[in-house]
């Protein structure tokens, strides 16, 4: 019997966003966000046409949710709070349904003894900010800049720990490189101009906070997938997965902790005539303020070998020019999702973060399995019987355990995600919450066997095995 005993004040809990969870009501005041145009213009890119007014009514049952948050053992919980809510057209006026809405959560979860932290940014840019360039528009930053304010002059005197993005990669990728979120460009030059936007809003944020002097911190959350080469021992499988590396996580995580963007990116960025537009002063703006605290998102790992597949030139240039993906034989998969499984992956990077980047303080912010058909698992007094989620959890907390014994810095794991939420254009295709919410009976909670499971890990802050 293995015993896996946690720091003390290790932080238990789950995270989720506010355009996944919280709904729409006819009233509410909230403006259209990028997500509700889309879902308008394109119903059927979404899974059964599901769309963002009908996820988990966290809205008008956040009372019923944080008492479920106690009984799985939360101690912590992460969500955002929606720019399009709060200041319903992106700049301008501040809504104050929205105000009083974010003031109950944070009282509610404080009231329990859970810890708010609130992210700012997932994923939901206000559609009024996209009809001018969203991202792409120096002016979105400087409204986010006073988005994020109006947050922390608001909330900042309960909520201690706070974050400027969720994968802020994502935005790039999906809305800018590949096809899956609003506005659906593909076009390089746009992504590399949308990836510093994001960077240097999120330093200017830093550099507000700071300056509000509140005695929390603030951080950014990453998705940092490993790069692994095909063959370690092969150079140019080993510099393909170095230029996945350099694209999808060091973009990010450099300026984020050392305050600049790597040398060898810059060198390609510049290689290919799309460096982005930076005026005075942004540079040392980006170095001066600099994270507090890293969250880490990790699902899966990336194989990569060298480029073998033909260039396609039909879009201009692409990070793809520079490496394929490689599928590895025998590798364990999430056959619901598409993903691999690879518990090792979250304690390389707990360990390149610890080696490489000054051994910040982290925490595991988000890591989770998505199943499609869960109700085929479910017993006869109506709960989900979710061993394979106890499993994927259990073995990452390991692996999370033996980077803290060689000393790495991290404080908590949040699980993805408390409840059964609205996954973007996968909808309720895959369920990931320790939580059940069957959309059939009004959003009705029934805690899995893993919400029972993981109340008692965080109760003895640890488990045996």
């Amino acid at each position: 019997m293995n015993k896996y005993q946690f720091p003390e004040n290790f932080w238990w809990g789950s995270a989720a966003s506010g355009p996944q969870t919280e709904g729409r009501l006819a009233d509410d005041g909230k403006g259209d966000s990028i997500w509700d145009q889309w879902f308008k213009e394109s119903p059927e890119r979404f899974f059964n046409q599901v769309g963002p007014e009908k996820t988990s009514q966290f809205l008008t049952k956040y009372k019923e949710d944080i008492q479920l948050m106690k009984a799985t053992g939360h101690t912590s919980y992460r969500t955002s709070i929606q720019w399009s809510r709060l200041i319903p057209e992106g700049t301008g006026a501040v809504n104050l349904k929205a105000v009083e809405f974010y003031n109950g959560v944070i009282d509610e979860l404080l009231a329990n003894d859970i810890e708010p932290f609130i992210n700012l940014f997932h994923f939901d840019m206000p559609m009024k900010l996209q009809e001018q360039g969203g991202w792409l528009n120096r002016k979105t930053v400087e409204a986010y800049v006073v988005f994020a304010e109006t947050c922390f002059k608001l909330f900042g005197d309960r909520v201690k720990k706070w974050f400027t993005h969720n994968e802020p990669i994502v935005p790039v990728e999906g809305g800018y490189l590949y096809d899956f979120h609003y506005p659906n460009h593909i076009n390089m030059r746009e992504a590399v101009q949308v990836g510093y936007h994001e960077n240097l809003a999120s330093a200017m944020a830093i550099k507000a906070y700071h300056q509000l002097e509140l005695d929390g911190e603030i951080g950014i959350i990453l998705n940092l997938t490993p790069s692994y080469p095909r063959d370690a021992e092969n150079p140019a499988d080993v510099k393909a997965a170095n230029y996945a590396d350099l694209f999808f996580n060091r973009s990010f995580l450099d300026p984020a902790i050392k305050g600049e963007f790597p040398s060898e990116l810059v060198a390609v960025i510049k290689e290919l005539g799309i460096l982005p537009e930076v005026m005075a002063g942004d540079l040392e703006l980006i170095k001066e303020n600099t994270i507090d605290l890293l969250g880490i998102n990790y699902y899966q790992p990336r194989r990569i070998k060298a480029k073998e597949s033909d260039v396609d030139h039909s879009h201009g240039p692409m990070p793809d020019d520079y490496f394929d993906n490689y599928e590895m034989p025998g590798r364990k998969m999430n056959p619901y999702r598409g993903w691999e499984i690879y518990e090792k992956g979250i304690y390389d990077i707990l360990t390149n973060v610890r080696e490489n980047y000054g051994n910040i303080r982290c925490y595991i912010s988000e890591n989770g399995m998505g199943v499609e058909g869960e109700e085929q698992y479910i017993d006869a007094q109506g709960a989900i019987q979710d061993d394979y989620r106890i499993e994927f959890v259990k073995d990452h907390l390991k692996y999370i355990h033996q980077a803290i014994q060689e000393g790495s810095n991290v404080q908590g794991y949040h699980m993805w995600t408390c409840m059964d939420n609205w996954s973007w254009m996968n909808a309720y295709k895959n369920r990931y919450g320790f939580i059940a919410v069957d959309l059939s009976q009004d959003g009705k909670r029934t805690v899995k066997k893993s919400g029972h499971w993981f109340k008692t890990v965080s109760d003895l802050n640890g488990f045996e095995d």
